[in-house]
């Protein structure tokens, strides 16, 4: 048996078009020798589709790509589906050949964490499936089950030969290598094949990295695809006449395996392309400052798109430094990309005239910083409004974390390339990328320099926060692995620090709910991952608590 694994991107919502990709790769396929293509999970919708699931005209438009597949013949198609009848809707895997479907497949187990909803969305499969091709029996699962051990097993006990198993995996950095793992320690301990197959591209603020593998029964790695590219893998698969077992081809050379620096960079990359490139937008606009966080959000939108759709905008105030504005031309000359400055003196004059009969009794603070950075996202979203251009904020996760951006100002924008970027990690991105290249992209000065949001003469951010190493650090340990206060304090952190930085998280949600979206790399990412009431009173209750036991010593 030969074949096809189908590593590719499916669009969501795009049935009629992806049924028609389908084919396409199907007959491609079938002229390259193989007898057998297996397309990602839930591929003829796209994944997640998310309330697209609750549709009423679903159904139909299940069906009407049905009868566009049955055009294919000589090659079974593995596709993945949702599944509509009277017993409800299920996340499932049609066996389609000659232009019937002989079967189906439901998944068993519904994963309802970090992004995933789908017991919102689907109803339990029940049975196990298998079917007898090319001399072999092969049975079926859909990526979660795979993840517990039951479905497996259950296989291997009905007499399973190989495995194949479909998959909408999203990136989270080093995830690629827990794959492997996993994959190679359900075959040995079954002594069964799989075929993985993953899809990939960004949908939102998700990114596919593809990855699709075959491994033997032993659990060796056989074939591999590279990670965040569309491709077709193929495996050849027979029985050993003397042994009885299978025998899989192995692939000439392994895709280049990227480290954790470069994965990251490149999941940034390809979310931020496919969010532009899919919503139709014709460019993108960036705000650019001379510091890091735009310098390394503007070496990713050329990366993703092409300077030719990359436009850069400096807008100076009293307080930008000229250091700033000299860094800020240099790096929009490197890059090639369209750059522009406009003073925002007048704009911000024009605002304290209109609101100074209201402020005159009181004393200046960061509302007159504000505006500033209001000012800023003001003229961005008129530029966008007027020529079409997607803003992208520059916001990274740190800032995000404890509430250091402002609302309608630098928050201002459809699509933050940084979300989910601790500031540590922006530093050593800007170095990765500055790396590829024999004359930097990003100036030196740019990565040396204090951080500064030059909303105030010699300001710096670590006037409002502590340095940025020791702040990243809490965050991660709260964010991205729940410790809580007594353990952050008991892994070596001031308790007065770590109690002002967790306020501040808590506190600042509002802001977070309301702030642009942005590509998933941690397992912890703000948004769909991390879910918290806008409205609680969860850090007042730990403060008296603390107040109490304080009391009582």
């Amino acid at each position: 048996m030969r074949v096809a694994i189908a590593q590719q991107q499916f669009i969501v919502g795009d049935i009629v078009h992806n049924a028609h990709k389908m084919v396409a790769l199907a007959n491609e396929a079938r002229q390259k020798g193989a007898n057998l293509i297996v397309f990602p999970e839930l591929a003829l919708l796209g994944y997640p589709p998310e309330d697209l699931l609750l549709r009423p005209s679903l159904a139909a438009r299940v069906k009407y790509a049905f009868e566009i597949l049955s055009h294919v013949q000589d090659i079974v198609m593995l596709v993945g589906y949702p599944h509509i009848d009277t017993h409800g809707t299920f996340n499932s895997l049609a066996i389609i050949h000659n232009g019937q479907q002989k079967g189906f497949y439901h998944k068993q187990c519904l994963p309802n964490y970090g992004v995933f909803d789908e017991q919102r969305y689907f109803s339990t499969g029940q049975n196990n499936v298998l079917f007898d091709y090319q001399g072999l029996t092969i049975g079926l699962l859909i990526c979660e089950d795979l993840w517990q051990q039951a479905p497996i097993a259950a296989l291997k006990h009905k007499g399973a030969d190989i495995v194949v198993c479909v998959n909408a995996s999203p990136f989270e950095q080093n995830k690629q290598q827990i794959r492997k793992d996993l994959l190679q320690r359900r075959a040995s301990e079954h002594q069964l094949p799989i075929v993985y197959v993953n899809t990939v591209g960004g949908q939102d603020d998700l990114v596919f990295d593809g990855g699709s593998m075959v491994v033997d029964a032993d659990g060796q790695c056989a074939h591999e695809a590279p990670r965040f590219l569309q491709q077709m893998l193929y495996a050849s698969i027979r029985r050993d006449a003397d042994s009885g077992r299978l025998v899989l081809s192995s692939q000439r050379k392994a895709p280049l395996a990227l480290s954790p620096i470069a994965e990251t960079y490149q999941a940034l990359v390809v979310g931020l392309r496919d969010y532009v490139n899919l919503s139709g937008f014709n460019g993108v606009l960036v705000g650019l400052s001379g510091g890091i966080d735009s310098a390394l959000t503007l070496c990713i939108a050329v990366d993703a798109l092409g300077a030719d759709k990359v436009y850069a905008v400096m807008m100076p105030y009293e307080y930008t430094s000229q250091i700033s504005l000299q860094d800020a031309q240099a790096q929009a000359r490197r890059l090639n990309v369209s750059y522009t400055v406009c003073p925002i003196h007048d704009a911000v004059e024009g605002m304290r005239r209109t609101l100074e009969p209201m402020f005159s009794n009181t004393k200046a603070d960061t509302t007159e910083e504000n505006i500033q950075a209001r000012a800023r996202g003001m003229i961005l979203m008129a530029l966008s409004n007027k020529f079409g251009h997607l803003v992208i904020t520059t916001g990274n996760k740190s800032e995000m974390a404890v509430g250091y951006a402002t609302l309608y100002g630098d928050m201002a924008g459809g699509f933050d390339v940084l979300k989910d970027v601790y500031k540590t990690q922006v530093y050593a991105l800007a170095n990765y990328r500055n790396r590829l290249e024999e004359s930097p992209v990003i100036p030196e000065r740019v990565i040396t320099r204090p951080p500064s949001a030059e909303l105030r003469p010699d300001q710096t951010d670590q006037d409002s926060l502590p340095d940025y190493d020791t702040l990243d650090k809490i965050l991660e340990l709260y964010i991205d692995r729940d410790f809580g206060f007594d353990a952050i304090v008991q892994a070596g952190y001031d308790k007065a620090l770590v109690q002002r930085i967790l306020s501040m998280v808590d506190h600042n949600e509002y802001k977070r709910r309301q702030a642009a979206i942005g590509t998933k790399i941690s397992q912890r990412a703000f948004g769909r991952a991390r879910r918290y009431p806008l409205v609680n009173h969860w850090s007042l209750e730990f403060l008296r608590s603390d107040t109490d036991k304080q009391g009582n010593a």
